[in-house]
């Protein structure tokens, strides 16, 4: 299973980003996906899950109401959708990926990773 995610970038204070994950090497039909990031001299962190099949998601508090993260089927890609970006969210945005349609929110509950994009916000 490859994970590949992209769309970082230097965005000012107030405005928006869209990061894309590639998935390929095996059927996403039960997985669930997750983005986390990753900012400097910090753990890393859950922003934001969605379930493959269902398309159920969950979001960390702090970025509630203005990330969204949706999953394309036909496409094997799963996004997230970044507006009102605070400085704050400068890190480095890793999408994650295991089996199941358990919502989870830990590090330690994935087995695939991507190769990390970084998203800087400048105030």
């Amino acid at each position: 299973v490859q994970l590949q995610a992209s769309g970082g970038g230097l965005v000012q204070a107030g405005g928006s980003l869209r990061l894309s994950c590639g998935v390929s090497g095996r059927t996403f039909s039960f997985y669930v996906m997750s983005w986390f990031r990753q900012a400097p001299g910090k753990e890393r962190e859950f922003v934001a899950v969605i379930t493959w099949s269902g398309g159920n998601t969950a979001y960390t508090d702090s970025v509630k109401g203005r990330f969204t993260i949706a999953r394309d089927t036909a496409k094997n890609t799963v996004s997230l959708q970044m507006n009102s970006l605070k400085p704050e969210d400068t890190a480095v945005y890793y999408c994650a990926a295991r089996r199941g349609e358990a919502i989870l929110e830990l590090t330690t509950q994935y087995n695939y990773w991507g190769q990390g994009t970084l998203v800087t916000v400048s105030s």
